[in-house]
């Protein structure tokens, strides 16, 4: 679901508000964007502390994630106006590969920015998505040694329901430092002349050291992980905000030259980014995972993640 709404929705918002935005608005209003989700994530990190066990009432959580879906989308259609294109009638009838052929200009025709974004932009989400699929777990598993599946009222049980409690309140302040963060880049890009990419290393480095120690220090300090889980937003919110800025930038300058220009598709591309970090990630935790527990298989995720965030830094400077 996070994934439906991340492609299928963000992106045709990013996009709208591109065309709207003047030239020097783009990379604050993509930064407006990192705003809302923080405050979308602090209400979901809230509501996991609803039940003992959140796992156990997926079904629940999800209509409830879906009908708030529903309802943002209708406030959308609500209030959102947009000017839809006419197609010149004395122009030569598309042929059915067209879209195809279009994605396909739109990717050669991009500026070399766009590929070095885009590979920074993979390495950050193996980075992040250690954290946000799997972060539960390392708290649960490895910090707390909990077990799911343990008698109601065993120590393992509690220590399971611990986890879930320290995770959630992790999430919670990781919301506030998401947002903070968010609203400190809108500040510096408006007042100073500071480079985007010199915001962006930053806030990846950040994230890099906090896994690292998530994974080779933290051990079973709660408080320490409850501060590493925290830090580790900061890439999240340069990734959400300058990579889709720049893009949104570039294009709009190219609209202004005559030039063809694709912000969605370019968009669209750097999203793409995203799911394949996070597939990476799936896919070395389940190699990590065939030779060795769980419990000691999410730290090593972890400094995975924290190696693939350094080369995503030194790539974003």
């Amino acid at each position: 679901i996070m994934d439906v709404t991340i492609n299928i929705l963000q992106t045709p918002h990013r996009a709208l508000v591109a065309d709207l935005a003047e030239d020097d608005q783009q990379v604050p209003m993509q930064v407006v964007f990192v705003v809302f989700m923080a405050m979308g994530n602090f209400l979901a990190f809230s509501i996991m502390q609803i039940f003992e066990v959140p796992v156990e009432h997926m079904f629940e959580l999800m209509m409830g994630i879906c009908l708030l879906n529903t309802v943002c989308i209708g406030i959308q259609f609500m209030v959102a106006k947009e000017t839809p294109l006419e197609r010149d009638p004395n122009a030569p009838k598309a042929s059915k590969c067209a879209p195809v052929m279009n994605v396909v200009e739109a990717v050669k025709s991009s500026p070399g920015l766009l590929y070095h974004l885009a590979a920074v932009q993979c390495l950050v989400w193996i980075g992040n998505t250690a954290w946000n699929i799997y972060g539960e777990m390392w708290f649960t598993h490895s910090v707390f040694e909990g077990r799911q599946k343990a008698a109601p009222g065993s120590l393992e049980r509690q220590a399971y329901h611990n986890g879930v409690r320290a995770f959630s309140h992790g999430g919670q302040c990781r919301s506030v430092l998401q947002l903070v963060a968010a609203l400190a880049i809108i500040v510096i890009l408006i007042n100073t002349t500071l480079r985007p990419r010199l915001v962006y290393a930053p806030c990846i480095f950040i994230g890099a050291v906090a896994s690292i120690l998530a994974a080779s220090v933290v051990g079973h300090q709660a408080m320490f992980a409850i501060a590493c889980f925290t830090l580790s937003v900061m890439p999240e919110v340069g990734s959400f905000a300058i990579p889709f800025g720049l893009v949104a930038t570039l294009n709009k300058r190219a609209e202004k030259e005559g030039k063809p220009v694709s912000t969605a598709l370019q968009m669209s591309l750097l999203n793409c980014c995203v799911t394949v970090g996070q597939q990476i990630c799936t896919l070395s935790l389940a190699f990590i995972m065939g030779r060795t527990s769980m419990r000691e298989a999410l730290p090593r995720a972890l400094m995975l993640a924290g190696v693939a965030q350094v080369m995503a830094g030194g790539g974003g400077l």
